[in-house]
C-alpha cells in the first residue's frame, strides 16, 4: 500500500487518539483503531512479528526488514500513542478527579457511536453471531463490575499486568487502564511514568510487548476464521463496558493508601435523579453528543483510503 506524508500524519493523530482513550480507565483504544479504519491492519502488522521478519533483517537487509514489518505505520502510530499517553495521563487523572461527570459523559457518548459503527459491520446476524454479542457483553459488565486490587510494587507483577493490560487495550471495549487499575497496577506505573523510573516502566514495556505479539496471533486468526463472530464478540464488548463509564456513579468502597490519598474501590451505576451531588446534566448531554459526533468525524477520516 502506497502512502503519502500525510496519510502518515494522519495515523500518528489516530494514535494521539487511541492514546488519549487508553489513558482514561474505562475507555479502549482499540476502539478508536477499529472505527478509524485501522484495526485489522495494526493486528496483522503485529502479528507479523516473527522469527521470519528477523530472518529477512539479516539476509536482505534493513530496508527489506522494515517493508515487511509496515515499519512506517508502525512509527507513525506508535509515536502518537505514546506522546498521547504519557502527556494525557496527567490530564486524565485531573480530570478524572475534578470533573468526573463531563469526562465519563463525553466517552459515554463515543461508546454509544461505536456500538453502532463495530456492529454494522457484520454482514450477517446468526445464533453463533448473538451468542457471540452476548457473551462479550456479559464479560465486558462482570470486568467493569470488579473491584480493584491494593496496588502491588512487585517487579514480576508488573510485569504480569503489563502482558494482560495490552491485551485487553488493543480489545475494543476492554481498557487496558481500567485492568491495571482491577489488578492494583495503575498507580504504579502512574508513579513510575511520573518518577519516570526506567526499571519499573522498562519491565512493564517489557511485559506488555510479549502479550501483545501473542495475543495478536490469535485475533489475526479469529478475524481469518471467524470475521462475523469476532466482530459480534467485539460488538458485545463495547456494549458491556458501558457500565464502567456511566457518568453518575456511587461509591461503595473506598481505598486508603499510605499517603492518606482516598480512592474509591468499588462503585455502581445511578440515576442522574438520585446522585448525590451536582448531576451537571445540561453539560453532561451536551458532552455526550459531542462524544458521539467525534465517532462520526473519526469514521469519515477512517473510511478514506490511508
Amino acid at each position: 500500500m502506497q502512502r503519502r506524508i500525510k496519510d502518515y500524519a494522519v495515523i500518528s493523530l489516530k494514535g494521539l487518539a487511541m492514546g488519549a482513550a487508553d489513558a482514561i480507565p474505562g475507555v479502549s483504544g482499540g476502539t478508536i483503531a477499529f472505527i478509524s479504519g485501522i484495526y485489522e491492519e495494526l493486528v496483522s502488522t503485529i502479528s507479523n512479528v516473527n522469527a521470519s521478519l528477523f530472518k529477512t533483517l539479516f539476509n536482505k537487509g534493513f530496508v527489506a526488514f522494515w517493508s515487511q514489518a509496515n515499519g512506517n505505520f508502525v512509527l507513525a502510530l506508535l509515536s502518537g500513542i505514546i506522546i498521547s499517553y504519557v502527556s494525557f495521563m496527567k490530564l486524565a487523572k485531573y480530570l478524572l478527579e475534578s470533573h468526573p461527570i463531563l469526562i465519563w459523559s463525553f466517552f459515554f457518548g463515543l461508546i454509544i457511536a461505536s456500538i453502532y459503527f463495530v456492529g454494522k459491520q457484520i454482514t450477517k446476524w446468526n445464533l453463533a453471531a448473538i451468542i457471540a454479542f452476548i457473551i462479550g457483553a456479559g464479560i465486558a459488565f462482570y470486568i467493569t463490575m470488579l473491584p480493584a486490587f491494593s496496588t502491588n510494587n512487585s517487579p514480576y507483577f508488573l510485569f504480569v499486568a503489563g502482558a494482560i493490560a495490552i491485551c485487553a487495550m488493543i480489545l475494543p471495549g476492554i481498557s487496558g487502564s481500567f485492568i491495571l487499575i482491577i489488578l492494583g497496577a495503575y498507580k504504579t506505573l502512574s508513579d513510575a511514568i511520573h518518577d519516570i523510573d526506567i526499571k519499573k516502566i522498562a519491565i512493564f514495556v517489557a511485559g506488555a510487548i510479549i502479550g501483545l505479539l501473542s495475543f495478536s496471533h490469535v485475533l489475526k486468526w479469529l478475524f481469518k476464521h471467524y470475521h462475523n463472530i469476532t466482530l459480534a464478540l467485539l460488538t458485545g464488548f463495547i456494549l458491556g463496558s458501558l457500565n464502567k463509564v456511566w457518568p453518575w456513579k456511587k461509591t461503595l468502597t473506598w481505598h486508603t493508601d499510605p499517603k492518606g490519598i482516598m480512592s474509591p474501590v468499588l462503585q455502581e451505576s445511578v440515576s442522574p435523579f438520585s446522585f448525590q451531588g451536582e448531576s451537571m446534566l445540561a453539560f453532561a448531554f451536551l458532552l455526550m453528543i459531542f462524544g458521539f459526533l467525534t465517532i462520526f468525524i473519526l469514521e469519515k477520516v477512517g473510511s478514506k483510503k490511508q
